[in-house]
């Protein structure tokens, strides 16, 4: 299962040049600064914008192929797309707005049953709810359910919590994490925070001037020390663990994945439960041999891959692979001078349990 996508759109001052498969499953998001061609990629999935001579083909299913005269108009495509706004429609009840969405769909085709997307999107209290009495999280969640009424086969998000402060993104990203995780429907993210990207993403692509700088699976991309653009103050990786240990005592848990454990603070997860872990890379500190006696709970053996210029002069980027799993680490010049780091070196790599991000 895939998604083949090649685009070419031009306008005066910007062009959008991309040929991609994407996964047919999970989470896509698609990174960049903004001008970079998220949105306008987006709009030429939805069919909004007519990339000429384009291709793009659904898990099977044909949507564009110009070759062969098949442009297939937006409202024949099976998709659902999220817009920053919520849009909804101001004069219906979240009930109505939510049957507005089924009301597309053929009986025998809708694949979402309404108390599924209800339920997934904690919205059974808001059914009878005017829009303008929903806070902005709340007007989100009941986009998305209608969106997931449809019954789509491809999902898009176009930056859906850029309009809300912090505390209203925090309420909405578990949502979006139980989307993701129980339901079988690929979804195309388009976001410029790394933290998001972080919680949900499977697959990441670096947008930049309409060209794709890099793709691939997120722990690996993020890990690539080559792109052109970094993601500043926030470079790292992904791991993926899986909750082995929880100390009651002190309020930590301990995780495992390929690779090693490490501690964290304990959130609740039940043990066996996968949790993701980001691993920034200024939390990472490294040492030539096993420091004993320090605050330091997480030390783990690695091995230095590779080691690239950061955006200041004065720091350093330094690739480790800790058993199967990519690591980053910030440093200065002159630490890695002093340990005398060289690509195919053992070290300790050192990571703070209060600086895991969960």
């Amino acid at each position: 299962m895939s998604i083949h996508a090649r685009f070419h759109l031009a306008y005066p001052d910007f062009a959008l040049d991309v040929d991609l498969t994407l996964p047919g499953r999970g989470v896509s998001a698609l990174f960049g600064h903004s001008g970079s061609g998220k949105t306008t990629f987006l709009r030429a999935i939805a069919g909004l914008e007519h990339a000429h001579g384009g291709y793009l083909e659904v898990n099977g299913e044909v949507w564009q192929d110009d070759a062969k005269n098949i442009f297939l108009p937006t409202h024949r495509r099976p998709l659902g797309y999220i817009f920053q706004d919520a849009a909804l429609f101001s004069h219906l009840t979240v009930r109505d707005n939510l049957n507005y969405g089924r009301r597309r769909i053929k009986p025998e085709q809708q694949r979402v049953a309404p108390d599924t997307a209800i339920e997934l999107l904690g919205i059974g209290k808001l059914l009878d709810r005017w829009p303008e009495n929903l806070s902005g999280g709340e007007k989100s969640r009941v986009a998305m359910a209608r969106a997931l009424l449809t019954s789509p086969s491809l999902l898009l998000m176009d930056e859906p919590l850029a309009a809300l402060d912090h505390a209203r993104k925090q309420e909405i990203l578990p949502y979006l994490e139980r989307l993701h995780d129980e339901l079988d429907i690929p979804l195309l993210y388009v976001s410029h925070v790394p933290d998001e990207i972080a919680r949900l993403a499977d697959y990441l692509v670096v947008l930049e001037n309409g060209k794709v700088l890099a793709n691939g699976p997120l722990g690996e991309t993020l890990a690539r020390l080559d792109l052109p653009i970094q993601l500043g103050e926030e470079a790292g990786v992904v791991i993926v663990a899986q909750i082995a240990e929880r100390d009651s005592e002190w309020h930590l848990v301990r995780v495992e994945f390929p690779g090693g454990r490490l501690w964290v603070r304990d959130l609740g997860t039940p043990i066996g439960h996968r949790v993701r872990l980001r691993i920034l890379a200024r939390d990472v500190s490294l040492a030539r041999e096993r420091i004993e006696g320090t605050s330091i709970l997480n030390t783990l053996p690695a091995k230095v891959i590779a080691i690239a210029n950061d955006a200041h002069p004065a720091l350093a980027l330094v690739r480790l692979d800790v058993g199967d799993s990519p690591l980053i680490a910030r440093l200065t010049h002159r630490s890695a001078a002093q340990l005398e780091l060289q690509p195919g070196m053992n070290v300790w790599a050192q990571i703070k349990a209060v600086a895991l991000i969960g």
